[in-house]
């Protein structure tokens, strides 16, 4: 197919055609005598996968696949792909927690603690994010950490670590405009009403569950291809 019509079937332009040609997400295609190039079913696949992954796990990781499928790694395209599903399961227990901890909360009339005070270098070990992004999402607008009277170092309550716990979260997603608006719902978010907080999480619950949905299409275009590139015998 001429590289015009396999751009509109995908609805892309042809120079982002080539781009990708370029960059090596897909095989170099075929010259025609008159020096068109000649796009096949294997380049046609290699584009759907290409826009099924990259709304699910972003082009880095997508590039990294491709890549990957090149070389002829096919297992570690795969498991490249299922690393970023534990991570977003990861995420989602978080969260399941956190509404745990609210319907607790709900029940004893109690809320998060404010008295209780961490340090940065507290919350960076019990959340596992560094000290420098906490400062960067501070600075950004989501929370304002209180201050030690004697030193001046900051200081964390439980409540703050519930947006940092949500930020977290949608850090380790792709970009998207469904992670802009609930990033700014954070930034807007009253983290000791913990029905605002619960809504918030019932809102971060379901986009996770739309990005396992996504990610499951994704890996159903990558395995076609992965079936259509290998003999069945070195890979069934």
């Amino acid at each position: 197919m001429r590289p015009k019509k396999t751009a509109e079937k995908f609805k892309m332009s042809a120079s982002t055609l080539r781009n990708y040609e370029a960059k090596g997400l897909i095989p170099p295609a075929e010259r025609s005598s008159n020096g068109y190039r000649k796009y096949t079913i294997q380049h046609e696949m290699y584009l759907a996968c290409i826009q099924a992954m990259a709304p699910a796990f972003g082009m880095e990781v997508t590039t990294e696949v491709l890549h990957s499928l090149q070389r002829g790694e096919w297992d570690n395209a795969l498991w490249i792909v299922r690393e970023k599903e534990v991570i977003l399961y990861e995420e989602k227990k978080k969260v399941e927690q956190l509404k745990r901890e609210l319907e607790e909360y709900s029940v004893t009339g109690q809320g998060f603690s404010t008295e209780e005070r961490f340090s940065i270098h507290d919350v960076s070990l019990q959340t596992g994010v560094q000290k420098s992004a906490i400062r960067y999402w501070e600075k950004d607008g989501f929370f304002t950490a209180g201050r030690n009277p004697e030193n001046n170092y900051r200081l964390y309550n439980e409540a703050d670590l519930v947006k940092i716990t949500f930020i977290q979260v949608l850090q380790n997603c792709v970009y998207s405009e469904d992670t802009v608006a609930l990033k700014q719902s954070i930034k807007m978010l009253d983290q000791h009403n913990l029905e605002e907080v619960s809504k918030l999480a019932d809102q971060v619950l379901t986009y996770l569950n739309k990005t396992i949905r996504s990610q499951m299409r994704a890996i159903s275009h990558l395995y076609q291809l992965v079936e259509f590139l290998t003999p069945l015998s070195n890979f069934r």
